[in-house]
């Protein structure tokens, strides 16, 4: 959302950027308030999220999702509303130009529903893969064959989950479990099921769809999700990263994290060999158990390659990540460990040849922008759509079963780096790299796509 608030900014926008209270709180804390005053004409504002307050000891830890998604849906639209109405009414008087457009984050629903009441263009964004789109649409199409809600809790981990799917609009190769996780239930009331369904349903409704791809890479995906919207366009801004890295966009939004940083992962990848390191991040939301973590811990161990880690606080459900000394003593001459770090630089450092992934859209667009090929351990959500898509249908990635074990992560990172399999991803990476380049430049397909979206959409009559 920043890296469109961006390009809007460069472009002679006036930008609101309405963050919830308890993320713009986390901004706050990792960059301090004067990083968050803005520049002329970019500024932030919040809204409450109707979530219960977290104790003060856990106040960087990521919320429920299916609570927040639940919670958003029935609070945000008058707090929403009540922000426009202060912002145009005080348009004159701090000399900003009243809201002439609504860009939100799909997940924030409601927003369409206040941009709707003031006659205003509302310009919805698609946070994740062009697949995953199509991937939750379909709930639908499970639900009436049958295939969804399972019909007993065994189907989890009897196989079932590869049951081929076929005939699925736009997608392609689809198993059960290549779906979004919430279908994974044997309840027919699932809540993000039917969120899923309802919110990918509102996306015909918005003024303009935007999706952070690009058409080398999932052209015919966005295709598919123009057929299934009746929508003219689907426009295609990314990938963002490269896209908002242009030198003329807003320097002092860059870089905002909800946790801090560690720089030290770049200078401690400085010296180490090109293609020599694997880099691990799990992303802002997967939890694991502490069973999980020992046994990826010792995969990389004895994997015998330098890696960095990165491990949130909260990583572990219910409990602080902690790594026995063992490991520690094992490690300690070719282990980084930090709590964040800037992923997409440390993507792009040359020593970097794998990265160990969840597969979250960021952290896969941001993998190809790098040129680095994965190794994917899906958590939830889109993430196995995503891994599926990296594995079968774009050639840079393995996957490591759900019941991870050390033998084969230590086995999976030799022949990501080592055999001929891991060298043909690592070549079909760097292809991908080049397209996502070649897509960001100045002239290239997202520079186009912005261009008419302001023109189509933004500036128009209407």
């Amino acid at each position: 959302m920043l890296n469109v608030a961006k390009l809007l900014h460069a472009r002679g926008f006036h930008v609101t950027f309405v963050n919830s209270e308890y993320n713009h709180a986390r901004l706050v804390r990792t960059r301090g308030a004067a990083a968050l005053d803005g520049v002329p004409g970019f500024r932030f504002a919040t809204i409450p999220d109707g979530m219960p307050a977290i104790d003060d000891n856990d106040d960087d830890v990521t919320q429920d999702i299916p609570a927040l998604c639940k919670s958003t849906t029935e609070t945000c639209l008058e707090p929403f509303r009540r922000l426009l109405a202060d912002i145009n009414g005080s348009a004159s008087a701090e000399g900003h130009p009243p809201v002439t457009c609504v860009v939100s984050d799909a997940n924030m629903g409601f927003s369409m529903d206040a941009a709707k009441e003031l006659g205003l263009p509302y310009v919805q964004l698609w946070t994740a893969s062009a697949v995953s789109y199509l991937a939750y649409h379909h709930y639908r199409l499970l639900i009436h064959r049958g295939i969804f809600p399972l019909k007993d809790v065994k189907q989890l981990t009897d196989g079932y989950l590869n049951t081929p799917v076929e005939d699925v609009p736009g997608l392609r190769s689809m198993r059960l479990r290549d779906f979004p996780s919430f279908i994974r239930s044997t309840d027919p009331e699932e809540f993000m099921v039917g969120y899923a369904m309802k919110e990918t349903a509102r996306t015909a409704s918005a003024s303009a769809v935007i999706i952070n791809s690009f058409a080398d890479l999932e052209g015919q995906e966005v295709d598919a999700m123009e057929t299934l919207l009746g929508l003219p366009k689907v426009y295609m801004l990314g990938p963002l990263p490269l896209v908002a890295a242009a030198p003329h966009s807003t320097a002092i939004i860059s870089g905002l994290s909800l946790w801090k940083e560690q720089e030290e992962c770049l200078q401690w990848l400085h010296g180490k060999d090109p293609g020599s390191v694997v880099y691990v991040n799990f992303g802002s939301i997967v939890v694991m158990t502490n069973e999980q973590l020992v046994e990826f811990a010792w995969g990389l161990a004895n994997s015998g390659r330098d890696f960095i880690w990165i491990i949130r606080r909260d990583l572990v459900k219910g409990d602080a990540a902690v790594l026995s000394p063992e490991f520690l003593a094992a490690t300690a001459e070719r282990g980084f460990m930090a709590s964040w770090c800037p992923q997409q630089e440390v993507l792009n450092h040359p020593a970097v040849g794998a990265f160990l992934t969840h597969s979250g859209w960021n952290s896969a667009l941001e993998s190809i922008c790098g040129g680095v090929p994965v190794l994917s351990w899906p958590f939830f959500a889109d993430q196995q759509t995503n891994c599926h898509y990296q594995c079968n249908e774009w050639g840079v990635g393995m996957e490591i079963d759900s019941n991870v074990q050390r033998n084969q992560v230590s086995g999976l990172i030799t022949e990501l780096m080592e055999g001929e399999k891991g060298k043909a991803m690592s070549k079909r990476a760097e292809e991908w790299r080049e397209k996502a380049a070649m897509a960001a430049e100045p002239d290239g397909s997202a520079h186009r796509n912005f261009d008419e979206l302001v023109r189509d959409v933004l500036l128009a009559k209407h």
